[in-house]
């Protein structure tokens, strides 16, 4: 598996963020789309272009605005005056991998054009059902909704998405650092790919082959249903929700080199698939508490299996 490598190649480009790309490779490898949320100028694009470049695959972005439409992501059948037939013109959504730009400046209904191909992996038009290729990985970057022409993700649409990411700003020093790199030339330009199509889809089958004993399982039921039943929270993690940290577990395992599942893995995993999963009372925002300290307090008070062994 090349997963390390694409960690490594990642970091040539990008300054910091160490926990944050190690969790956007688990998601690639473990088959689980991505969510970027930041404010604008902190590298989400820019983390993006990296990961595609060095994926291999090949690459298709979406800015999304205000006037776009779903034809324009999923297709549509235009008429020609020459042959007097409609034929299909493809949308941005058919590439292998997709950075969809800016999501929430779209409208609902053309986020969720988006999100259906993301859930379906197919693209209905005018009734005739088209496959998206394979493999199919979309990562979404999006701005705070306090921020003006944004559009709030419904909670559904959130869902959705395996994994979320919030790079935030760098320290002092990686910010010196980032200058220095970027000094005299963009290291993105020589970015080269790391992993192909048949390694990507390799990786994926040996996640999904990675072993999880049944109190692991357990382990994320446990914490799952807790989610459903604390005060602090008005929405928990769905049963869908609980899939994906099943899947990012398996894939931080296999990123450590190993072919079974440890607690470890999940609670390592929880950090970037539950949060923007979650919905906190308005109680619980009154009181300043965030998605991260909630899923922290939780596990806090959830006994841990004991230490597996292979």
């Amino acid at each position: 598996m090349n997963a390390a490598a694409l960690e490594k190649a990642i970091q040539t480009v990008i300054v910091g963020n160490t926990a944050e790309i190690r969790a956007l490779v688990v998601a690639f490898i473990s088959g689980l789309h991505v969510l970027v949320e930041d404010i604008p100028g902190v590298g989400k694009t820019t983390l993006a272009r990296a990961f595609a470049r060095a994926t291999g695959l090949d690459f298709g972005r979406i800015q999304f605005t205000p006037d776009l439409l779903p034809g324009d992501i999923t297709g549509m059948n235009i008429w020609s005056p020459d042959t007097r037939e409609f034929s299909f013109r493809a949308g941005s959504v058919m590439h292998q991998f997709i950075l969809a730009d800016e999501i929430n400046r779209a409208s609902a209904r053309t986020q969720s054009a988006l999100l259906e191909a993301m859930q379906e992996g197919s693209v209905t038009v005018d009734g005739v059902t088209r496959q998206l290729p394979d493999p199919f990985f979309v990562m979404a970057t999006q701005n705070p909704i306090q921020f003006t022409g944004t559009f709030l993700l419904p909670e559904g649409q959130l869902d959705r998405f395996g994994v979320g990411l919030h790079p935030g700003y760098p320290s002092v020093a990686d910010e010196a650092a980032i200058l220095s790199r970027f000094r005299h030339a963009d290291p993105l330009e020589s970015l080269e790919a790391v992993m192909n199509v048949d390694e990507l889809r390799d990786a994926r089958r040996e996640v999904r082959s990675t072993r999880m004993d049944r109190r692991v399982e357990e382990y994320i039921a446990r914490f799952a249903s807790l989610t459903r039943t604390n005060e602090s929270l008005r929405l928990g993690l769905s049963p869908r929700g609980s899939m994906h940290l099943m899947r990012a577990a398996q894939g931080y395992a296999r990123l450590d080199t190993r072919d079974y599942v440890v607690p470890e893995d999940v609670q390592e995993a929880l950090s970037f698939v539950v949060p923007h999963k979650i919905v906190l009372s308005e109680q619980a925002r009154l009181r300043g508490l965030t998605p991260h300290e909630a899923v922290r307090t939780i596990l806090d008070n959830l006994p841990v299996p004991s230490r597996l062994s292979d």
